[in-house]
């Protein structure tokens, strides 16, 4: 059970210094006058994301201390500004939050532009929905830039200008069981239901990914054959024409780069972890993209509209199951040193 709630004050959970531990400080309750667009969320849930981590060890993007940290999150609205039509109080959401301090999901209360929140739909816990906004946004810059695929789902205020994409195309998603490879998988289905859409991960991740998720096949990422068996599912033995690198996977395995089709476009999309960027081989198309890119990409600012009506009619699944450690401070402690050990398959959730 959860731990009595004192709703008169904000609890934030923050870190002093870059490498400091989390420590827990009791503020009042925000009562500072909303800019137009902006929600004020009581958080109920959060999901601890490796940026976190990043953030807290190496000042990762860090401007100034001490840092509330948190970029998931679930609650309910507790207030609205005074141009927010879309949010009344009482509504269950989930939101994009912004490390730092007043909209980061770190704490009690906080507050976020109307833009970067969707409702809940009634089925959805705020446990399971409290880990579906940074790999969703950040699924679809891996589409919409990295591949230049057109997102039919993604409401957009302009015609689209984005290239076809890769509908009938072979794509290979490195990373399948992470967050952000399992979001991909779907939108990528979503986005081109024609597609050959390979991936790899652990063994005991397949049945999700293809059963669940709609991958096409997915492959042991350790396989000796992992080539091999990827350019089998392939038309002719040819190989595919993308892949997107959820999870880095190129910097310790350059064979993947021989699942290409010599005569396709060749196109790696990899998401920015904070290192280096991986080089590629002569005649491959590198794209790095990141979370921060969504401004962007066209309709960008109607994602989370989009990802509401997706949750809505049901389109779109939980990516990974959620595993909940915790609550309060002592979740987010455990949390966080679960994630610095490595986590694949599962997303993790704390209670606050």
């Amino acid at each position: 059970m959860s731990p009595p709630q004192d709703l008169t004050a904000n609890t934030k959970y923050l870190i002093p210094s870059k490498g400091g531990p989390l420590t827990a400080c009791n503020t009042p309750k925000p009562t500072i006058l909303l800019k137009s667009k902006e929600v004020l969320i009581r958080v109920k849930a959060v999901a601890i994301n490796p940026a976190d981590c990043k953030m807290i060890d190496s000042g990762h993007r860090v401007t100034s201390w001490p840092l509330v940290p948190g970029l998931d999150g679930a609650g309910v609205v507790e207030a609205v500004g005074s141009e927010v039509d879309s949010f009344v109080v009482g509504n269950r959401v989930l939101a994009t939050f912004v490390s730092g301090n007043r909209g980061a999901s770190f704490q009690k209360f906080a507050v976020v532009d109307e833009k970067m929140v969707a409702k809940i739909p009634g089925h959805w816990p705020f446990e399971e929905a409290a880990g579906l906004g940074v790999c969703y946004m950040t699924a679809i810059i891996a589409l919409g830039i990295g591949l230049q695929s057109n997102l039919p789902f993604l409401r957009q205020s302009l015609p689209t200008k984005i290239k076809p994409g890769f509908n009938r195309r072979p794509v290979l998603i490195l990373g399948g069981s992470s967050a952000l490879g399992a979001a991909t998988i779907q939108l990528l289905r979503l986005a081109a239901p024609h597609c050959t859409i390979l991936t790899t991960s652990s063994p005991k991740h397949h049945y999700h990914l293809t059963a669940n998720l709609g991958a096409t096949a997915a492959y042991d990422r350790n396989s000796r054959s992992l080539i091999e068996d990827i350019k089998l599912a392939t038309e002719g033995y040819r190989g595919v024409d993308a892949i997107i690198d959820a999870v880095g996977a190129a910097r310790t395995d350059g064979r993947v780069f021989n699942a290409f089709d010599p005569n396709g476009s060749k196109r790696y999309a990899q998401v920015w972890t904070g290192d280096e960027e991986i080089e590629v081989p002569d005649g491959v198309e590198s794209v790095l993209f990141r979370g921060r890119d969504l401004s962007k990409l066209q309709g960008g600012d109607n994602a989370m509209a989009s990802l509401q009506a997706l949750l809505e009619k049901r389109r779109y699944k939980l990516p990974l199951p959620v595993r909940m450690v915790g609550y309060g401070l002592e979740g987010l402690e455990r949390g966080l040193e679960l994630m610095r050990k490595g986590v694949s398959g599962e997303k993790l959730v704390v209670g606050l």
